[in-house]
């Protein structure tokens, strides 16, 4: 490995999650490495909430740029791209804290193997570290119960060499990229507005003949609750999303019969399961759980109306909905 001082360019995608994008801005400002030459950049995914101009000030060394809308993850990690420098990009999720280290070990390792497309870390919250055994959407992996019927083949299959280990993909929570790779695959997938668009990405490296890699030595913070679920109307929107998601990475990956029964058993157990628990919700309609599943079973029920509709899987949040065009 060489001893050069590595261009990174670390992108965030925030929306309103300015209390851990803070955090995480003061732990990246921290960092004083003659190993690394850092530029950060935020997209803002058009919060619009007066904060923008204040961490502006705060962090002046960091470059700041506004989203069109609220677009996505995806877009808003391409964008972030298009305005970076460094031969390295690495994404973060705004409720991350980052060291030196696992950046400086995640950058090594891509410089060393050039067939490692994607180089990730552990993730640490408060009490534990986060999984990292992941695996591909399949017919043993798509519901959780398919998942602990096939659990010692699954874990089996994941590669380790040393402190490396090769699952199947990695969370975008933190992903670090070449830009050659990077400009290989053609960047994040904007089929997906959110969820999945991690699984997506590793998917192309891995199809594109890369590796994907987690280092297991070394670790990132990763506090969860950044933007998503704070009220009822977001968790609602957030759970949908993760539904109509899964629908897209079945239309981007599998053709023919696996493509219909795969699509078919999400539509069929999704629905059936929302519509049980959206009875209950209709008798237990004070109980703000119930209430919760009772206004995700419509929404689901929106989103398979429209699709037959506009015959296609993709959220209508997705830059790439025909309704975008």
């Amino acid at each position: 490995m060489s001893n050069s001082k590595f261009n990174i360019s670390i992108i965030i995608v925030n929306y309103k999650s300015w209390k851990p994008l803070e955090l995480c801005l003061k732990s990246i400002a921290e960092i004083s490495s003659s190993n690394l030459k850092l530029e950060t950049i935020i997209i803002d995914n058009c919060s619009n909430d007066h904060r923008l101009n204040d961490f502006k000030k705060k962090f002046s060394d960091f470059s700041f740029f506004v989203n069109s809308g609220n677009n996505g993850f995806a877009n808003g990690c391409n964008l972030g791209a298009k305005k970076a420098s460094g031969e390295y990009l690495l994404f973060l999720n705004p409720d991350t804290i980052v060291t030196e280290a696992p950046i400086y070990k995640m950058v090594r390792y891509l410089e060393a193997n050039i067939n490692f497309g994607i180089v990730s870390c552990q993730q640490k919250n408060e009490t534990s570290f986060e999984k990292t055994h992941r695996f591909f959407p399949d017919f043993h992996t798509l519901f959780g119960f398919l998942r602990a019927l096939n659990k010692n083949y699954l874990f089996n299959k994941i590669k380790k060499k040393d402190e490396v280990l090769f699952p199947d993909w990695v969370s975008g929570a933190v992903v670090c990229i070449s830009r050659r790779w990077f400009d290989k695959i053609n960047g994040w997938n904007e089929d997906y507005w959110m969820y999945f668009e991690d699984v997506d990405f590793s998917k192309k490296v891995r199809n594109s003949g890369g590796e994907v890699a987690l280092l297991t030595d070394t670790e990132i913070i990763h506090n969860h609750g950044g933007s998503s679920r704070i009220n009822i109307k977001t968790a609602v929107t957030t759970k949908t999303e993760v539904i109509i998601s899964k629908h897209v990475y079945i239309r981007n990956h599998f053709t023919g019969i696996k493509h219909f029964i795969l699509q078919f058993l999400v539509v069929s157990t999704t629905f059936f399961s929302k519509l049980i628990i959206a009875l209950l919700g209709l008798i237990f309609f004070f109980i703000l759980k119930f209430r919760l599943d009772l206004f995700l079973f419509f929404k689901v029920l929106k989103y398979y109306i429209f699709a037959i509709i506009n015959q296609t899987w993709l959220s209508d949040k997705s830059m790439n909905h025909q309704n975008k065009k």
